[in-house]
């Protein structure tokens, strides 16, 4: 049995995505940092010896399975967090103006 669902979307004026683009450049780049942030400390605690940073695809001492193993982790991560700064945001300028800034 299918289960029918309500379209909640909104749609946004001009003025609201033109507003909003400041604070979701800004937003974006927070995100980047934190997700970087943790993203490290993670990786310090869960990498063999205890590398303090991840291996880059060039760096021959790293076995494949290594790179693709932190490249995963960093990308979910990454998406991850910036996905919840990115919604959190948007929530919070729709919270002070009234208007949500997505299409």
């Amino acid at each position: 049995m299918a289960s029918s669902s309500v379209s909640t979307e909104k749609k946004a004026s001009t003025s609201a995505k033109l507003l909003y683009r400041p604070v979701g450049l800004v937003s974006g780049i927070l995100g980047g940092l934190l997700a970087s942030m943790i993203f490290k400390q993670i990786w310090k605690r869960v990498s063999p010896g205890h590398q303090s940073d991840a291996p880059g695809p060039l760096q021959t001492e790293y076995s494949f399975k290594e790179i693709l193993v932190a490249a995963v982790v960093q990308g979910a991560l990454y998406a991850t967090i910036k996905a919840i700064i990115t919604r959190q945001g948007a929530r919070a300028f729709e919270k002070a103006t009234g208007e949500w800034p997505g299409s």
